[in-house]
């Protein structure tokens, strides 16, 4: 039947096209669902971490993404107050030898809509889902300007992003973390700072953070962090731009980077709480990136971690032709590693950006001790959700051991 699909992915962003194309590739007959006919600039994620990368690797994306739109940074640059700044190497330093595969998220969303339908997965664009049935043939209501349709598939995943429908149609409980930090960011071109190297800088005062990374063709994405409790001015829409620029020199860039930039996208702040689904997997549907976890984009895992979402539902459904067993594997997993990336992240926020006299406190006690044992901190770019993240691995982070 015309309409009938092996896996039908509502959503195609980075979550949904990779994996279309990936299964494609394989022979799966999958229909794409995308609700936009153009992708438009908005604040969102654009760093893959090198952990990250070795996902789009075994993927096959990272050849294609650095041909077109993709840009390599080698190097992190970190700044915490009068301190000396501290210069990384990323690929000398981190396990796989990757550094940051940073990009425009609208080129890259277009590119692997372009690559899925190359590999034979059928893209729609410009309609919207309107419901999905789980069941042993799961069931997807759409229409269109002048139509409506009902579809079937062996599966539906939901690729629709952190306010996902999907979700919400499959009765997934979605929990989500206290609200604690906000983050705004824009897109400049033109900063003084170099294309190799990402500026990361905090106040040891405020405990507010700015960082920027290069995108390529002289843009940069620039983000300021800050704890809800310590600010209250908002930053968003183009009329905030001084006010973005002058947060970002108080939380310790230089004045001087901003002075030939223009703001060239759009400047829009939001909440930064985790929020997750246990075991996102049901009878017919499940959910992968940011529809099944929102990491706290503070710390830059968010892509990373939907390429591996990508990459594990890929291989489970190639592996095994009951894909309830595969789809329940996949759940599995992804309790598992986005629970240890969850655990680690909120010790980062806890020691890092937490104010109030005990977070001082426990800055003092411990931020010494992780400068002369730098054994005791947490590579999250160069590990992911591998790096140790058990009692005996918070204990030894904040120096309790």
């Amino acid at each position: 039947m015309i309409n009938t699909y092996d896996i039908i992915i509502v959503g195609g962003g980075l979550a949904g096209a990779a994996l279309a194309k990936s299964l494609a590739e394989a022979g799966v007959r999958v229909l794409v669902l995308e609700r936009t006919t153009r992708f438009q600039d908005r604040v969102r994620g654009e760093v893959v971490s090198p952990w990250g990368v070795t996902e789009a690797k075994t993927l096959g994306l990272y050849e294609p993404l650095m041909q077109t739109c993709g840009h390599m940074v080698r190097w992190t640059t970190t700044l915490n107050g009068q301190a000396p700044s501290k210069r990384r190497d990323l690929i000398e330093t981190t396990p796989y030898h990757n550094g940051f595969l940073d990009f425009y998220h609208a080129a890259m969303q277009n590119v692997l809509l372009e690559l899925a339908a190359s590999a034979g997965a059928e893209v729609r664009r410009g309609l919207t889902v309107t419901g999905v049935a789980a069941g042993k043939t799961a069931t997807v209501t759409m229409r269109g300007r002048a139509y409506a349709e009902e579809l079937t598939a062996r599966l539906v995943v939901g690729a629709d992003g952190r306010n996902s429908q999907v979700r919400t149609w499959g009765g997934f409980a979605v929990e989500r973390d206290p609200e604690r930090l906000k983050m705004a960011g824009t897109l400049h071109e033109g900063l003084a700072i170099p294309e190799e190297s990402a500026q990361v800088s905090t106040n040891p005062v405020t405990r507010q953070k700015a960082s920027i990374f290069p995108i390529g063709g002289n843009r940069f994405r620039s983000y300021f962090v800050h704890h809800k409790g310590g600010m209250r001015r908002h930053l968003s829409g183009s009329q905030r731009a001084g006010a973005f620029v002058e947060a970002c020199v108080h939380a310790g860039m230089a004045a001087e980077w901003y002075q030939q930039a223009e703001m060239v996208g759009p400047l829009a702040e939001f909440e930064c709480a985790e929020m997750w689904v246990k075991h996102p997997s049901r009878k017919g549907i499940v959910l992968i990136g940011d529809a099944a976890a929102v990491s706290d984009p503070t710390f830059g895992q968010g892509l990373a971690l939907t390429l591996r979402d990508v990459r594990v539902l890929r291989d489970h459904l190639l592996a095994n032709d009951n894909w309830d067993e595969a789809t329940e594997c996949y759940a599995q997993e992804h309790d598992r590693y986005f629970g240890a990336l969850h655990r680690i992240l909120g010790w980062q926020l806890a020691l890092q950006l937490e104010i109030g006299p005990e977070a001082d406190v426990r800055r003092a006690r411990v931020l010494p001790r992780h400068a002369a044992e730098p054994w005791r901190t947490i590579d999250i770019h160069g590990f992911g959700p591998e790096a140790p993240s058990d009692e005996a691995a918070r204990r030894r982070y904040f120096v309790e051991d």
